[in-house]
């Protein structure tokens, strides 16, 4: 009996978990669409700037391994 009712406590905490975890989705403020396709502009930019950033990096110290070799 005594593993039947740990079993009961282990399962009921996740059915409370999960309880939970409905209930702070609730209170979630998702952004519209005008928002959404903002952040993403800014990721895309982001990622482009970062890239060409390590590209031009990567090409620098290639340089500079060719002089030295």
């Amino acid at each position: 009996m005594a593993i039947l009712s740990r079993m009961k406590q282990g399962f009921g905490s996740a059915f409370a978990f999960f309880a939970d975890s409905w209930a702070e989705l609730k209170k979630v403020r998702w952004p519209t669409r005008k928002e959404l396709t903002s952040y993403t502009i800014v990721v895309m930019v982001t990622i482009v700037f970062v890239t060409i950033y390590f590209w031009l990096l990567d090409i620098g110290i290639s340089e500079l391994v060719e002089l030295i070799v």
